[in-house]
């Protein structure tokens, strides 16, 4: 998974990237809270950012407010790196928009288990966004009829939109996800049916049925 670190204090960085990258992660790190902005900005950004609070060009904390105000459609789990620990310092990173905080400097042990909830949420996040596209990907391919259905009292025939007269079958196929198996009901096969079995069947046999 892509994690972007963000601190401009390089040692701290590189220790933050080396650890990462041990972990297995791809790690992309940059100095300052405009540079992480360009990147989480994009397209194709990772996931998952960490982001110190204090940067130059933009803090942590404003990076998390522009992220959140830009309403991506591919959402980022995003850690403020902070040495504060008042309370109102952290409920006002929550409400710019972090997920979580990481203690500065920071322990191991701490940053891999919020990293790890990160994941379990960015999961969550995809997964759902998977079933939201399902769902309104079939939602798409399912119209709906209504309104008066102009038909033809003789041959049954539907008139479409484009003033062309169409089958039953065909102008509800097309506007629904309703498919058809063709029978034959009891009436017609008394009706119809029989009629032109018995039709043909004189036409195979001129003579039967006639005295000697």
């Amino acid at each position: 998974m892509k994690i972007l670190i963000a601190d401009d204090d390089r040692l701290i960085r590189r220790l933050l990237e080396a650890t990462l990258t041990q972990w297995g992660y791809d790690v992309t790190s940059v100095p300052d809270g405009a540079a992480a902005w360009e990147i989480l900005r994009g397209a194709e950004r990772p996931p998952i950012a960490i982001l110190d609070w204090m940067m130059p060009e933009l803090t942590g904390v404003e990076v998390c407010r522009k992220v959140r105000d830009t309403h991506g459609t591919t959402p980022v789990y995003m850690l403020i790196l902070t040495s504060r620990d008042r309370t109102e310092d952290l409920v006002a990173a929550l409400e710019a928009g972090a997920d979580d905080h990481v203690s500065k400097p920071f322990e191991p042990t701490e940053l891999r288990a919020r990293v790890k909830v990160g994941e379990r949420v960015v999961a969550l996040q995809r997964s759902l966004a998977e079933r939201v596209a399902a769902l309104e990907r079939a939602l798409a391919d399912v119209h709906q009829l209504q309104g008066l259905l102009p038909i033809c009292m003789y041959c049954k025939k539907i008139r479409s939109d484009g003033n062309y007269w169409q089958q039953v079958e065909s102008y509800i196929g097309q506007r629904s996800s309703a498919t058809f198996s063709h029978g034959i009901c009891p009436e017609c096969m008394k009706t119809h049916v029989r009629q032109e079995l018995e039709r043909a069947r004189r036409l195979a046999n001129p003579g039967a049925g006639e005295a000697p």
